[in-house]
């Protein structure tokens, strides 16, 4: 039997929803990868809601007439660098809000490509629920999900892939008050909850699922931050670990982390901290920029059209 906590770490392979409801997407549609950071954000923008869904996930949509769906979709997930695909349902964190902004590092650090000191860039973020809780008061696992051009020109058409990150509070979920009082990282905590034990048999299908498309959904790598604007793969160096947390004196008192996050006249901004080793037993975490959020919106598009992809388990990376 599959142990709870290997159960748990399989969500955060579906962080921000990026594993999709697949038929109605063409066969081999790959989406946009135009990489125009512009284009992805105006068709985020372009259908906002005007009321906050409430999106439910269900062990039925993960299969469908005897075929897997969400293996297919989860092997897509992490082959298509699409940033934009046809409509499509999120299975773990259907309900989210959708930002731009900017990608800033300040500190110097040993990292490369876009965690160098005085490199910035365009970013689009997802911030997001696990399952289906939205309100304060009930458990919730919170997402975030980053998307990251490598340009601070809105208008550039991009050679390279957008660098795609993911990160997590708990796998299994907090009473936290407010988004903006957690700390999302690339390799959360996974603590049993009733929300979890209560969709038990819908997280077995996707630890089943995650051990055969990926070898360690646990951690998600950020190497491709690292490798954006890179010319020489051998100089590539990663962080093992990797951290945001928002800037004290920017709560909300809003029930819905989505009516708390939306910015309407101050920006949103979220500490970048990084780390690869243990010492005297904690990570060695190093804070070395920022992501300043100036722009909200929530949509059809945020929740049911922006994919992030899934960098694969690699085990050859420099820390």
């Amino acid at each position: 039997m599959i142990r709870l906590n290997i159960i748990l770490t399989s969500i955060l392979l579906l962080l921000s929803a990026c594993v999709t409801s697949s038929p109605v997407v063409q066969k081999n549609f790959e989406g946009s990868k135009t990489n125009q950071f512009n284009a992805v954000w105006e068709q985020i923008k372009s259908d906002p809601v005007a009321k906050l869904p409430q999106v439910k996930v269900s062990y039925r949509k993960l299969v469908a007439h005897g075929k897997n769906i969400i293996l297919s979709d989860a092997k897509r997930t992490l082959n298509s660098h699409s940033d934009i695909l046809p409509y499509f349902e999120k299975l773990a964190h259907p309900n989210g809000v959708c930002f731009k902004g900017v990608w800033s590092i300040t500190t110097s650090n040993k990292y490369s490509g876009y965690f160098k000191q005085n490199t910035k860039a365009l970013i689009i973020v997802r911030a997001s629920s696990a399952m289906s809780n939205t309100k304060s008061g009930k458990l919730r696992s919170f997402g975030f999900a980053g998307k990251i051009f490598p340009t601070m020109n809105p208008l550039k058409i991009n050679l390279e892939n957008t660098a795609n990150f993911f990160l997590i509070d708990d796998l299994g979920g907090t009473r936290a008050q407010y988004y903006t009082d957690v700390t999302l990282t690339n390799s959360p905590p996974a603590t049993i909850t009733s929300e979890v034990v209560k969709s038990l048999l819908y997280a077995i299908k996707l630890a089943r699922t995650f051990s055969q498309s990926d070898k360690n959904p646990k951690v998600r790598q950020v190497y491709e931050i690292s490798q954006l604007g890179n010319t020489s793969n051998s100089s590539v160096i990663t962080p093992r670990w990797m951290k945001v947390k928002a800037l004290s004196g920017q709560t909300v008192n809003k029930s819905d982390f989505r009516n708390e996050l939306s910015i309407n006249s101050n920006n949103l901004v979220f500490r970048i901290s990084v780390a690869s080793e243990i010492v005297n037993g904690k990570k060695d975490w190093m804070d070395i920029g920022l992501i300043t959020l100036d722009s909200s919106v929530i949509s059809d598009s945020c929740d049911h059209r922006l994919h992030f992809h899934h960098p694969k388990w690699r085990s050859d990376l420099t820390h």
